[in-house]
């Protein structure tokens, strides 16, 4: 049968809701989870796909369907984490706040349901015997479940919504966990899931999570390759476990779950190792906090010392970071004087209340000694992040070092002087009971009371056994006497000689007839040197821990053969010279024999240091030769072994698969036999197939079966409707014949039983008017009695009535009058305030109307001005361009002038040259000119040209090279760019124009000259056929312009002395003249 066909999300939600319409929960899931697990929807647009899931969700919760919510969630989590993350989040914050909520509901349900019971059971108090407590019915139930009511409410109603928002919780964990991308909301779950084990106190589930998050950051190296897979070596992403392990921590302190605190303090190591950036002092200081607590449950005192160490010196660095300002106080911990007080006092006690004789349960003193005890106190100094692992004294050392005790308590200063500086055992109990008291009264030093009291028993023992050989127990008991609520008692002391003899600290036998303690004299005994300070609690030696006062006996007899050979040798020093005399000649002897030899000595081990090393050499090379040769040759095997391997798994691969796909094929043409005979079965006829036999049949053959049986089938109905028609026709022709034939006696019956059931109503319709009549009229009587009163209280009622109407009229009027004036008031206000508006508009229009007057004479003014000032510009310009035409014309006169002065001297000179070429013999005063090759035929080619060109070109007018006032000097350079009109041009003008008005400017002007008029530079290019420049044309165009011409004639004079007229105002002149 081929799978249903694919719909679109948007029809799946449709068709659930409808499904949900008719109150089909589970029908409307199973259609959800089915369309979401589908391969097709892997492709369905993630828009479309989210509220499915979130319909999903809402209805797993309402079913506490689990399992399906799960499975549909890591479908979703697969489609969807590649392109949307924010649509996962939702889905699954969703699921979490579903979860939560029920919880709530059902918390408040079980405490409604408890209110009611213990109502009930106290209504049931008030009608019961009052003397009785409990019910038998409450007392036997107590018996047989051994609960309360309230604890089989919440089993009841509680702890199945509790199980699965715990199941929420690890379904989510699970699908978020090493992915990258959405680590943000796994550290969120993670810490909702602590606060849900804190909340509801579940300690089996916290550590079930705890387990949890272990496992998925083991995980996450394995599949580091994996896509979107997190990457511890991350700051940012090992910031965030770092605070879900503190987190964690924290939680664990509170449930006092010490086993998983010290796992959550080993991973939090961990962790910082692999950080590269270095942690917050706040979550140090917490973890070291949360350390002192976990060592103090564990009796570890030593560490528990070390750990207060460590947070004291890490409030002093937060203390200095903050005050020098380097750090922020949001990453320091609160480091006042008041909290290193504190640290500091705790750092003292604690290094005090070190026992030096172990408390912990254990085989002997030699356990401490096993490798299993190394490993442990190494990992416990790694924890603490110390190089070496702590000892009392060196924690006393560091303490004093760090002057803890100026900035610890009073008392704690006191106790530390009583039990380190100067111990006393006879006054000890007496200095330190009123320490005692003061550190009872703390809570959090109360804990510190007991290990106090057993070092101090310890120190008692130690030094009464270097001065007594016997001591009496009531003696002892006198001198460990402390205060009332920490009394201690024989059975604790003789406990603690116990301990201290079995753990080697202590040598005393406790003869308790007559309760003596005799401390051990044998000489010879080794035993309390054997494993002094070996306990759990104590790294120390006992000289290092116990005031010496004298030497025991046994330390006499061990050093008695040292102290005699220090003694015989101090007497042969100073007593036998010769003694001293050999010894010091044997000593230079071997000195003498060591320097010969020495260098033979030498010179031997090097050469057997390099035979052995060559011998070392071979021996590597040949043993990583062989070594190679085996892994090559292994390497061989395996690559063989897993190719045979290899191939064998792929042949069963391909057998597998090709029995799946035939019996895939088998068991679907089965099924279809098997639904085509059920389908051949149905029927009164139906032909007997046997289902065994399935392998002999085929489709064709029952399909041809089944159609044979359709047709016998078919024809069979039909028969039987025609015979049952025609009888059905035959029967119903003889019913109407017989029932023609009584149709009239039946008609007559029927009228008569009609007519008698008319009477029966008639009459009785009378009688119970008759009785209803009766009735009214004995009611008129009674109520006619009660007329006159009605009557009165009518008309009573109608004038107070009256009266409430009248003043209700009265009031009305004068509100409607009072609401009539405050209209006409509010009428004339608001008249006298739109006329105010007008007069208002008016006036700004008015004043608008003014201004634009104003501005528009202001305007106009300017204008005006404006005019006037463009009018004298226009005057000024014009008189400027009259003063500039005048200087062109005079300018243009002066080149004119400087030309024909030229020209003449031109024709001079090549006169005389040409004179003195013709004379053969050239006066012996004048100087020969140079005769290069081509030389004085350029004037000659140039002034053809300009004859062959005629009045086509016009004439150069530039300065020419020589010049003609410098008294027959040679002509100076016209250089590229040089301006027409020297300063002597320009002085011989000045002086021309004398007094006929200010000097006129000879220099060029800024306007741009024609090319002809250029008086130096190369020549002007002419155009192709000799054509007419443009400015030529323009020049030509003008009125009154002078027409050009080859020779360059002049302008001529204006005909006026003292000013000149341009030519184009000459004719204005003239025609007005």
């Amino acid at each position: 049968m081929p799978p249903p066909p694919h719909q679109k999300p948007e029809n799946v939600l449709k068709r659930a809701q409808e499904l949900l319409g008719v109150n089909q929960a589970p029908a409307a899931l199973t259609l959800l989870h089915d369309h979401v697990t589908s391969k097709r929807s892997r492709n369905v647009p993630l828009a479309s796909l989210e509220p499915v899931m979130l319909l999903l969700v809402e209805l797993s919760v309402e079913q506490k369907k689990g399992k399906l919510a799960k499975d549909a969630l890591y479908q979703y989590k697969n489609i969807s984490q590649n392109t949307n993350v924010a649509t996962i989040e939702l889905v699954l914050k969703k699921f979490i706040e579903l979860a939560a909520a029920k919880v709530t509901a059902a918390q408040q349900k079980a405490d409604e349901v408890q209110s009611s019971i213990e109502a009930t059971a106290t209504e049931g108090g008030a009608v019961d015997d009052l003397e009785a407590t409990e019910t038998p019915e409450s007392i036997l139930l107590a018996t047989v479940s051994g609960e309360q009511s309230r604890d089989r409410t919440d089993r009841a109603i509680v702890t199945p919504w509790l199980k699965f928002l715990w199941e929420a919780y690890r379904t989510v964990l699970d699908i978020l966990r090493n992915n990258a991308r959405l680590e943000i909301l796994y550290q969120s779950t993670a810490m909702q899931a602590f606060d849900f084990c804190l909340k509801y106190i579940r300690k089996t589930e916290f550590r079930r999570l705890c387990e949890l998050l272990r496992n998925h950051v083991q995980t996450a190296a394995k599949y580091s390759s994996q896509m979107h897979a997190i990457n511890l070596n991350d700051p940012d992403t090992l910031q965030r476990h770092l605070e879900t392990r503190f987190q964690q921590l924290n939680v664990a302190v509170e449930l006092e779950l010490w086993q998983e605190a010290f796992r959550s303090v080993e991973d939090i190591h961990t962790l910082l190792n692999l950080s590269k950036r270095p942690p917050k002092n706040i979550m140090m200081a917490n973890y070291y906090e949360k350390l002192t607590r976990i060592f103090l449950v564990g009796e570890n005192y030593l560490f528990h010392a070390a750990a207060w160490a460590r947070y004291y010196n890490l409030l002093r660095q937060s203390a200095a970071l903050v005050a020098t300002g380097q750090g922020k106080k949001s990453d320091n911990p609160p480091a006042s004087e008041a909290d290193l007080q504190k640290a500091a006092s705790f750092v003292v006690l604690s290094a005090l209340s070190i026992p030096v004789i172990s408390t912990s349960r254990s085989r002997g003193a030699m356990v401490d000694f096993d490798e299993a005890k190394k490993n442990k106190n190494s990992r416990l100094t790694h924890l603490l992040g110390m190089a070496q692992g702590p000892t009392r004294a060196g924690l006393f050392q560091d303490a004093l070092s760090k002057a803890l005790l100026r900035r610890a308590r009073t008392e704690i200063r006191d106790l530390y002087n009583i039990l380190e500086v100067d111990f006393h055992p006879l006054s000890i109990c007496k200095k330190i009971s009123p320490i005692l008291v003061k550190i009872g009264a703390d809570p959090e030093m109360e804990k510190y009371v007991f290990p106090l009291q057993q070092v101090i028993l310890t120190r008692l023992f130690q030094q009464l056994s270097q001065v007594y050989d016997t001591v009496d127990l009531k003696f002892v008991e006198g001198l460990a006497d402390f205060p009332e609520p920490f009394q201690v008692t024989r059975a604790t002391v003789e406990k603690f000689i116990m301990n201290g003899n079995k753990k080697g600290d202590l040598a005393i036998r406790m003869d308790h007839a007559t309760r003596v303690l005799s401390f051990d004299a044998d000489v010879f005994s080794s035993a309390k040197a054997a494993h002094s300070g070996s306990g759990a609690g104590s790294a120390e030696s006992e000289a290092k821990s116990v005031q010496r006062l004298q030497s025991t006996p046994s330390e006499i007899v061990k050093s008695q053969l040292t102290r005699l050979g220090k003694s015989l040798f101090v007497s042969c020093y100073y007593i036998d010279a010769s003694y001293n005399q050999g010894r010091i000649s044997a000593r230079n002897a071997a000195l003498e024999r060591a320097k010969q030899g020495a260098e033979s000595e030498h010179v031997e081990i090097l050469s057997r240091k390099e035979v052995i090393q060559k011998r070392k050499d071979a021996a590597s090379e040949l043993q990583a030769q062989r070594e190679k040769d085996l892994a090559r040759q292994k390497r061989l095997r395996e690559q063989e072994i897993q190719s045979r391997e290899n191939e064998r798994l792929a042949q069963e691969q391909r057998e597998r698969e090709e029995r799946r796909m035939k019996a895939d094929r088998d068991r679907v043409r089965k099924d279809e036999l098997k639904k085509q005979i059920a389908e051949l079965k149905i029927g009164p006829k139906a032909i007997d197939i046997d289902i065994e036999d399935l392998d002999n049949l085929d489709s064709n053959r029952l399909r041809a079966m089944k159609l044979a049986q359709l047709e016998r089938e078919k024809n069979d109905v039909n028969e039987r409707l025609r015979v049952t028609g025609k009888r059905l026709d035959h029967l119903e022709r003889a019913y109407r014949k017989e029932e023609s034939k009584k149709l009239p006696d039946d008609y007559e019956q029927q009228r008569e039983r009609d007519l008698a059931a008319y009477e029966r109503k008639k009459e009785q319709d009378l009688k119970d008017a008759e009785i209803k009549h009766k009735e009214s009229v004995a009611l008129k009587h009674r109520l006619t009695r009660l007329f006159p009163y009605y009557e009165q209280y009518r008309k009573t009622l109608h004038e107070r009535r009256r009266d409430e109407f009248e003043k209700r009229r009265r009031d009305a009027e004068r509100e409607l009058d009072r609401q009539i004036a405050q209209r006409k008031k509010e009428f004339r206000e608001q008249k006298l305030r739109e006329k105010r508006e007008r007069e208002e508009q008016d006036r700004l229009l008015q004043e608008e109307e003014e201004r634009a007057a104003k501005e528009k004479e202001e305007v106009k003014a300017r204008e005006e001005a404006r005019r006037a000032e463009l009018a004298r510009l226009k005057e000024e310009r014009e008189r400027q361009r009259q003063e500039t035409a005048e200087r062109v014309a005079l300018q243009q006169r002066r080149e004119e002038e400087a030309l024909a002065r030229r020209k003449a001297e031109k024709e001079k000179t090549a006169a005389e040259t040409r004179q003195s070429r013709a004379a053969p013999d050239p006066a012996p005063e004048s100087r020969r000119p140079l005769n290069f090759p081509g030389a004085g035929k350029w004037r000659d080619r140039e002034g053809s040209r300009n004859a062959s060109q005629g009045s086509n070109q016009p004439s150069r007018t530039s300065t020419p090279m020589e010049r003609t006032d410098s008294g027959g000097q040679r002509p100076l350079l016209n250089l590229a760019g040089t301006k027409p009109g020297g300063w002597r041009e320009r002085e011989a003008a000045r002086t021309t124009s004398g007094s006929a008005g200010p000097p006129a400017r000879t220099s060029t002007p800024l306007e741009r000259t024609d090319s002809n008029e250029r008086t130096g530079g190369p020549a002007p290019l002419r155009l192709a056929g000799n054509k007419p420049s443009w400015r030529e044309r323009e020049a030509a165009k003008a009125p009154g312009a002078p027409e050009a011409s080859g020779s360059g004639e002049a302008i001529a004079p204006a005909g006026r002395p003292g000013r000149f007229v341009p030519p184009q105002l000459r004719n204005k002149e003239n025609s007005g003249s």
